[in-house]
């Protein structure tokens, strides 16, 4: 039996989805928000956590490698992802957390079954739709962390609750958003959120 936790902020879709997960034999599915997904990982210690990356925005939920740490007997759970190609930021973010699957949003739901089998057996899996999105996230000057911040800011977050969201300092918040004008050629940081919006980074 493999025990899957489904992470997805939209209830609708995250119950259509792990009900039509739960008519597999193999799969335990439970499912949560991106708010409520560290207790649930704490409490239910799932195989694979299956999260919808472009349904995590908000101050205060935590980022992909946050679900990926290791729980109390040592045994990390998988991260696998729901994507899709045109948000490249959301792919290198995903990559740089440890992710071993990548499923397409628009394609098949069976495509994510075979995914979550796979990544359950340890393997990688990954849409070969989702390639030209890899491609953009390589070419992409920002970090893992720079998006983190740049992510918050954009939802209007100001520095201190960028900082508090992220376990950070004012300075290096600031530090941050310096680091991300320079690297997208922003003249400040709207003109980076606006830049790094139309490149799909965020």
């Amino acid at each position: 039996m493999i025990r899957v936790l489904l992470v997805h902020d939209e209830c609708l879709m995250r119950s259509v989805l792990a009900e039509w997960l739960c008519r597999e034999p193999d799969l335990r599915v439970e499912d949560t928000t991106w708010r409520g997904a560290p207790a649930r990982l704490r409490a239910l210690r799932p195989d694979i956590c299956a999260v919808d990356l472009e349904s995590s925005g908000g101050c205060g939920v935590p980022f992909p490698g946050e679900l990926s740490r290791r729980d109390r007997d040592g045994i990390p759970p998988r991260l696998l992802v729901l994507a899709s190609a045109s948000r490249p930021g959301l792919l290198k973010q995903a990559a740089e957390a440890g992710a071993l699957g990548y499923v397409d949003k628009e394609g098949s739901p069976d495509r994510l079954v075979r995914a979550i089998r796979r990544v359950a057996e340890g393997e990688r899996f990954v849409d070969d739709s989702l390639g030209f999105g890899f491609l953009k996230a390589a070419e992409m000057p920002l970090t893992r962390r720079e998006l983190s911040v740049l992510s918050l800011a954009a939802e209007g977050a100001s520095v201190a609750e960028i900082a508090g969201s992220l376990h950070l300092s004012n300075g290096t918040v600031r530090n941050y958003m310096a680091a991300i004008t320079r690297k997208t050629g922003a003249r400040n940081r709207i003109d980076a959120i606006r830049i790094s919006q139309g490149e799909g980074w965020l």
